[in-house]
Order: structure tokens, then sequence, then C-alpha cells
């Protein structure tokens, strides 16, 4: 039976984090109770897939692995087409976004005020992962509103939420971080209303795990310079 929200749940080597990360989806309000949690096991080389298969997950729970790290807009792609839910939205399994703040990204899309609704991070001193991170995402945010003539404060959000046909009509292609450059450059460039929701948010730090890298930064500018240009 269909749900009314898939949520896209890319993993990649996060043996520390991929238990807690589905447990609190299971047990957050996401403004709907009819939801599914479309896991893809990016290839990963720790605990990772032995703690995905090692347990009996509910019915909500769907789970995919792919034979070789492909990156994260790969995963994503495999699990949007695998998503079953009228409503698509991105949460890694790393903890920093709180499925919580999910049914206030639903309202606005639900009811039809905007096509897509991204969450918006204030980076406070708690939740930033460093000032050069800080720096450069409102760097990428800011070239996009010049880019596309809009306002954005945060496009590398990983909280965006649409309708699921929406997102597969956006043709992605980007294989890894940049894929969240991509799609507001695409929902921009398609005239796509978005509602920024602000989130909570807490950074981790790269001994932890954190993967993104200032070239990833670098390359969405040119993802998104190619879209508005091309």
């Amino acid at each position: 039976m269909p749900a009314e929200l898939s949520i896209l749940m890319p993993a990649f080597n996060e043996e520390a984090t991929i238990e807690r990360a589905i447990e609190r989806v299971l047990a957050a309000d996401l403004g709907t109770d009819s939801y599914e949690l479309v896991i893809v096991d990016d290839g990963s080389t720790d605990r990772t897939r032995a703690l995905l298969g090692g347990r009996e997950w509910p019915g909500e729970v769907r789970i995919t692995y792919a034979a070789e790290n492909r990156g994260k807009g790969q995963a994503i792609r495999t699990a949007l087409a695998e998503a079953r839910g009228t409503y698509s939205v991105i949460l890694d399994a790393d903890l920093e976004y709180d499925p919580n703040d999910l049914r206030d990204l639903l309202a606005p899309v639900r009811d039809r005020v905007a096509d897509a609704a991204f969450g918006t991070r204030a980076f406070r001193a708690h939740s930033a992962y460093s000032f050069w991170y800080v720096m450069g995402n409102r760097a990428l945010s800011m070239a996009t509103n010049v880019i596309f003539n809009t306002w954005i404060t945060d496009v590398y959000t990983c909280f965006k939420l649409m309708p699921t046909e929406l997102m597969r009509s956006l043709s992605l292609r980007e294989d890894g971080f940049t894929i969240e450059a991509e799609i507001t450059g695409r929902l921009l460039r398609s005239g796509a209303r978005i509602y920024e929701v602000p989130i909570t948010y807490v950074a981790r730090r790269r001994e932890e795990g954190k993967k993104i890298r200032p070239s990833d930064g670098l390359r969405g500018l040119l993802t998104l310079l190619r879209i508005r240009f091309s």
C-alpha cells in the first residue's frame, strides 16, 4: 500500500549511527502515520551491512544493498526509484538532523503552499562543524541566489521534501554530495517554489565520520552554473 511520505536514507560506513538513525525515525512524530524508510547501503565496508541485516525491522523499513560505493547521489537516486510515497525527503544516517522536524516540512507541500520545502540550519555554536564549513555553505547559498535570482539560505541542507514525482522529474545525475546543489538548481530552473523551514541541527566532527569536503562545494558551484546556463 502506498505511503504518504518516503524517507530516503543513503548510508555509507555508518556503523556508529545507523541503528539509532532508524530508531529515531520510527519513534518520531512525522506529521503522518503513513510513511516508509527506504535505506540504501552504498557499499559499506564496515559493520553497517551486518547491523542492517542482523535485526528484524518493522514493515516501514526497506533496505537495498549496493554492490559498491558510488556516492551519496547514486544512493539517493536508487532510493528514489524504490520510493512508493506521495512525497519524498532525504535524511542522512549520521544523526545530524532530527526527523521530528519533517512534520514542519511536510505541511507546506501537502497544503500546496509550495512545491518543495527545505529545512534551513541556523548554524549556532553547538551546531557548526567549523568556521570554514559554515562560510562555505553561506557563500554557496549566496552564489545560488545570484545565479538564479532567488533567496535561499541553505542550499546544502539534507532536508529537501517534495512530491516524489517532482523529484523524479528532475532527472538527477550527480553521484556525490553535489546532488544537493543539483536538486536545488533543477528546482529553481523549473520555476518551482521553495519554502524554507527552520530546523535543528547538530554537526558531527571529521573524526566522527563527516565526509563532505571543500571540493564538494566547488563541484556544487560548477553544477549550479551548468544547470543555469546549459
